[in-house]
């Protein structure tokens, strides 16, 4: 009935719609399986696209050739750059996005490239030949063969809801859990675990007063992701809305917690430390007397409302009874309550930095099922392991991205030499090099990158050529043109900043912080019609180059002193049993992670510079 398949990739929410996109653009013959088509992409949680670091994850998944940042402009209905006020480092794109276009987009993405079949079937276990994956088995008993397989199960392996004393079996709610899967792995010596995460109630927005709440619009000229020309800035945008809990809110939710999955002891799993339920908000901070909601549309023409901020396993009386607590929902109607679900995760120290998997050859791991919690982290991880999985058929190099070149290879980095306890979150400041790392460059960083595994495509990687060409002809342009003090020196001060008492050069003038590149257009009409002839782009290039030069070198030089070690191979089958002088803890890890250069044996939880000496020294010999 089946082919043998290049890749196939189970399910088909962020991650594993990123890795079928992917390995197909790059021409191999991929299978989809999802149990349900109609939820493809399916945004589970929140109807939103990046935010902090998470909007640099989206940048770069567009940058390297994938789809997430595609599908969010062309689903967006409100469009956001956080952290304005702070440097470069910390600008975030987030979307606000119509939740069925969404998963819509996504679906018609796949359909229309040839190299993407699906079948719609639970697959409950992979089929395994003398330590490689040669394909999976479904619950009707299909054995469907395969090449490599990637499986992206997000919350559905053994999945369980709970609703205040009430629980039942679900990978989501309305959708049954997975079975078979994780105890096939765990009979093949796999270590997993459990993790929990939550949704919030969503409500009906007809029965809202927003005259009660604060006006959250969007940005007055709104970007977009994606670098590419398929997308365009919306013209017009939806309005959100913040709202916040009081004490009645607090109180009322108190009174459930004796019937609380959490703290009765029902749920096992960790949940997301920087996401937590409002029931865990107000017990571990009871201080405060307010805390933030925010009140977020699911659609261009749907009344559906996500409550942000509202998070909550609490049984669905309580929930409604809070609800009408605050402040514009006096009269809130619930379409669904929230919920919590505890679901298997498999801790990623078992993977390769390709994400392939040490056990077994050939099978790879994509976002939850390492411990991850996020569209954006999902995503980023199915592409990689998607790009991998095509290229080890094609018997190709692996692609790996260092954590001095995106966040994608901070956030593997991390999952694969320390491992994560609870689900794991990207932040700007887990990030060494994060001015580097900005939202703004990551095609210049990484679009060749695409491009040369056949992802990226030809216009792509010419856009990006042209950016930094007139980039760098800007800035030396900048460097040799001189302002008069004469003819400057008023309307330097009419911006608020100090004369110059000589012809000075207009790249000493941009690093004053009260210039910019609008303020500079404002001092002399000549140089305004020398900067409008450039892009948008590559204005703002220039002046974050030249604004923060020392900086951003600080950085490289940092980058150049790491990249011995990081060039500094492990042999494969390297004994560290044998190294007695190492201490008990460092060779134990090192055993198990078998890291594959010494830069990465360095990030490993437990391996101390004593170690590293040692291991140094051995390695020399």
């Amino acid at each position: 009935m089946f082919n043998q398949y290049d890749v196939i990739v189970v399910g088909a929410g962020h991650a594993g719609c990123e890795a079928a996109h992917a390995a197909a653009k790059m021409g191999s013959k991929v299978l989809l399986c999802t149990m349900n088509m109609n939820t493809i992409a399916q945004m589970s949680c929140n109807p939103a696209m990046g935010g902090v670091a998470k909007g640099q994850i989206v940048r770069e998944i567009d940058a390297l050739g994938g789809m997430s940042g595609i599908i969010s402009d062309k689903s967006m209905i409100q469009f956001r750059m956080l952290n304005r006020s702070k440097g470069p480092a910390m600008w975030s794109p987030r979307t606000q996005n119509d939740r069925m276009r969404f998963a819509e987009e996504w679906r018609l993405a796949l359909e229309q490239n040839p190299n993407v079949d699906f079948w719609q079937e639970m697959v409950t276990g992979i089929l395994v030949k003398e330590g490689r994956v040669v394909g999976v088995r479904t619950g009707m008993g299909i054995e469907i063969p395969g090449k490599s397989v990637v499986l992206t199960n997000g919350t559905f392996l053994n999945g369980i809801i709970h609703i205040g004393e009430k629980q039942f079996g679900g990978g989501r709610t309305g959708e049954s859990a997975s079975r078979g899967i994780t105890e096939q792995l765990v009979e093949l010596g796999f270590e997993a675990g459990r993790m929990k995460t939550g949704t919030p109630p969503r409500v009906d927005g007809r029965s809202l007063d927003y005259s009660r709440m604060e006006v959250q619009y969007g940005d007055e000229n709104p970007e977009q992701f994606s670098y590419s020309d398929e997308t365009k800035p919306l013209t017009e945008q939806r309005t959100c809305w913040i709202t916040y809990t009081n004490k009645e809110v607090h109180e009322t939710l108190e009174t459930g917690f004796d019937r609380s999955p959490m703290f009765n002891g029902r749920i096992q799993g960790l949940g997301p430390r920087y996401c937590p339920s409002i029931e865990d908000k107000i017990n571990r901070f009871a201080e405060r007397e307010r805390h933030q909601i925010f009140v977020e549309p699911e659609g261009w023409n749907t009344v559906e409302i996500y409550v942000n901020g509202f998070s909550t396993s609490l049984p669905e009386d309580v929930q409604y009874k809070a609800l009408r607590q605050i402040p514009g929902f006096e009269n809130a109607k619930m379409f669904r309550p929230g919920y919590a679900i505890e679901y298997d995760f498999f801790p990623p120290t078992q993977l390769n930095l390709t994400l392939e998997t040490k056990l077994v050859e050939n099978l790879y791991f994509a976002g939850q099922i390492n411990g991850t919690t996020g569209y954006e982290e999902a995503g980023s991880q199915g592409l990689i392991a998607g790009i991998n999985a095509s290229l080890k058929v094609q018997e190709k190099d692996p692609f790996i991205l260092k954590r001095s070149e995106a966040y994608i290879g901070v956030l593997i980095d991390d999952l694969i030499n320390k491992g994560t306890e609870e689900p794991y979150r990207m932040f700007t400041s887990r990030a060494e090099f994060r001015l580097l790392l900005r939202q703004d460059n990551a095609d210049i960083r990484l679009t060749e990158k695409g491009y040369n595994i056949g992802l990226a495509e030809q216009s792509r990687y010419d856009k990006v050529l042209e950016k930094k060409e007139n980039t760098a002809r800007l800035i030396n342009d900048l460097k040799q043109k001189k302002l008069d003090p004469i003819e400057s020196n008023e309307a330097l001060e009419a911006i608020g900043t100090a004369p110059i008492k000589e012809k000075t050069s207009i790249e000493k003038i941009l690093k004053r912080p009260q210039i910019g590149i609008e303020e500079l257009k404002q001092i002399d009409s000549n140089l305004r019609t020398y900067l409008e002839g450039f892009g948008k782009e590559a204005l703002e290039q220039a002046e974050i180059q030249i604004k923060y030069n020392s900086y951003i070198e600080k950085e490289r030089q940092m980058v150049e002193k790491l990249a011995n070690m990081e060039d500094y191979k492990i042999p494969v089958k390297f004994d560290y049993l044998t190294i007695p002088a190492l201490s008990a803890e460092g060779r134990q890890k090192l055993n198990k992670i078998r890291p594959q250069t010494l830069g990465q044996a360095s990030r490993i939880s437990g391996v101390s510079p004593a170690d590293l000496s040692i291991l140094t020294v051995y390695l020399g010999r």
